[in-house]
């Protein structure tokens, strides 16, 4: 029902309480901290207008009359990418035929599905039950204790590698840590390949059937300078040896994570880490394959009508609306450069805001919209990390809040737009599951991905790179997800972490500066970390202060870890 890469299968029980579904084969009988805790949560309960509660009733009124007034081309519909229920779309039909604009792009994963759809042609993940067949596993920028701790069981036994400027805590216990720079992923990945089709590791068989150009790959590889590199990202030549090493005659499974690609060349690093998979001949195999973010609506078809005109999400100017609709999203805080994101939504006209929790964005909203949780509305969620398709009937009843279907059926209805009954549009969805062992899957779900080949015929190796590696002054920036929240939502951090080797004490007030802008945050202590890096958690407030609004060069996506950060204490810059 989250966010996250899991979509847990949840029991309800009679008091209330959530468990997981022990018959499920990923949720396994157990929830992660997020939905353990959900009920702890303060939500929006009330409508407002102008910051005074009103009736729901009222709130909708409101909303039909400003909409009325508005023009199309001078109304925005933005939703957050975590909206990830399929009947949470049904809104955007409303605004598809009031022909309002909508945003395109990623404040996610964007720039790397484009470097994986380049390669392969399509992105298709190895779910968990597909990576319990591998022997060796490598998790590369990614910390599945956080962000996919359904995964973690399916780890257990497996030669592990992890890649990490961070000691995650699988880091701790694997076979190998390699705590790389952050930005320099790119550079490992072509050595790798460099360095596995010296040592005769590449896969011939599979490379001249399926990636004909691996020769031209090679020599490309051949302009990378070994240690000068090397010393550039931090890893040793032992390193790469035991890598290859470790994996050599093994079903391996390459999982890589969304810090990676957050960079304006995010779809090179993807790009160049599938050309590793490849030269190792890891696809079409049963255990075997490298996995990002998967698109959890591929293959499910929808009732419902989608915008045409778009802008881009990552940096939309709220300014040159008349009307903006926010629905399950906090862009105030979410999207880069937050400084110029405020002061354009700001300038918007009129401002609405349709959610479950206080945050930014409905703080300075002129009309709030309550949503109603997974558990009170009908609903279907697919998975970016398996390819289960699974329905959520309504369990709790509730006088708060709307539904997304039952918001846009009072929309649709006040201007005369066709809208599918609700049992249409979940029978609609119901016909495209396909059941196993009493679990729903997407249609066309692999049991191999790319056991018949790529879509574009062969692998596309990359023909060319931009190796540079980032030289400005200060710390690399690393902003994951933290534990007990997702983004801006339930628990939020505060401070920037940095190593106590760093020269900064513990709870001190630093400036933290960018070319996109200054913030001032307390320093929190974290031995995990390289002492030229400054974390700070997704979500952390004014975090996106220092991020710049830019988008990658490939995939529309937002590049929230593209400046390095100055931290500075009595005018003395680390």
């Amino acid at each position: 029902p989250l966010d996250c890469y899991d979509a847990c299968r949840v029991t309800v029980e009679e008091n209330g309480a959530l468990k997981g579904d022990k018959n499920h084969p990923v949720t396994r009988g157990y929830l992660c901290p997020h939905l353990n805790h959900y009920g702890e949560h303060e939500r929006i309960t009330a409508a407002r207008l102008k910051g005074k509660e009103i009736p729901l009733s009222e709130a909708l009124e409101a909303l039909v009359e400003v909409l009325r007034r508005s023009k199309p081309h001078e109304t925005l519909y933005y939703r957050g990418s975590g909206n990830v229920g399929l009947m949470q779309r049904s809104t955007e039909h409303f605004f598809a035929h009031f022909q309002a604009v909508g945003t395109s792009g990623s404040l996610c994963d964007g720039a790397g599905e484009a470097g994986i759809l380049q390669g392969r042609g399509s992105n298709q993940l190895l779910s968990p039950q597909m990576i319990a067949h591998s022997e060796a596993v490598v998790v590369w920028g990614r910390n599945p204790h956080v962000t996919h701790s359904h995964l973690l069981p399916f780890l257990e036994g497996k030669t592990l590698i992890v890649i990490d400027p961070v000691v995650t805590p699988l880091a701790a216990k694997a076979d190998l840590h390699v705590q790389i720079k952050p930005h320099c992923d790119l550079h490992l990945a072509l050595i790798l390949s460099r360095f596995a089709m010296i040592e005769g590791s590449h896969d011939i068989a599979f490379l001249e059937e399926h990636a004909p150009d691996y020769e031209e790959f090679y020599e490309l590889t051949q302009t990378v300078r070994i240690k000068a590199t090397l010393d550039a990202i931090d890893v040793t030549l032992g390193q790469i040896g035991s890598i290859l090493a470790l994996l050599q005659g093994k079903r391996t499974a390459i999982l890589v994570g969304a810090g990676v690609q957050k960079y304006r060349n995010g779809a090179e690093v993807l790009r160049a880490i599938d050309a590793f998979g490849a030269v190792l001949g890891l696809f079409g195999k049963a255990g075997c394959g490298v996995s990002f973010l998967g698109d959890s609506t591929a293959e499910i078809d929808t009732p419902f009508a989608t915008i045409k005109k778009r802008v881009s999400k990552p940096t939309v100017d709220f300014s040159k609306y008349n009307c903006v609709f926010v629905q399950g999203g906090n862009p105030l805080s979410q999207m880069p450069a937050s400084t110029r994101v405020r002061g354009s939504f700001a300038s918007a006209g009129f401002r609405v805001y349709f959610g479950l929790y206080e945050n930014e964005t409905s703080r300075a909203a002129d009309l709030v919209i309550p949503a109603r949780s997974f558990l009170e509305k009908n609903d279907f969620r697919s998975s970016y990390g398996d390819y289960t398709l699974q329905e959520m009937p309504r369990i709790v009843e509730t006088p708060v809040g709307i539904s997304e279907y039952d918001l846009t059926k009072i929309l649709c209805d006040a201007f005369g737009f066709s809208l599918e009954t609700e049992e249409g549009c979940l029978e609609y969805f119901r016909r495209q599951v396909e059941y196993y062992e009493g679990v729903g899957y997407r249609p066309g779900s692999p049991e191999v991905p790319y056991a018949e080949g790529f879509p574009n015929g062969t692998f596309e190796f990359p023909d060319e790179f931009d190796m540079g590696i980032v030289g400005q002054d200060g710390c690399w920036v690393i902003s994951p997800k933290p534990a007990r929240g997702l983004n801006s939502q339930f628990h939020r951090c505060e401070g920037a972490y940095l190593h106590p080797d760093a020269g900064f004490a513990e709870g001190e007030s630093v400036t933290l500066s960018s070319p996109a802008g200054e913030v001032w945050m307390r320093v929190r202590h974290d031995s995990r970390l390289r002492r030229d890096c400054v974390l700070i958690y997704a979500g952390t407030p004014d975090l996106n202060v220092l991020t710049p609004a830019l988008l990658s060069y490939e995939g529309e996506s937002a590049v929230f870890q593209e400046y390095k950060i100055k931290v500075e204490k009595n005018d003395e810059k680390f």
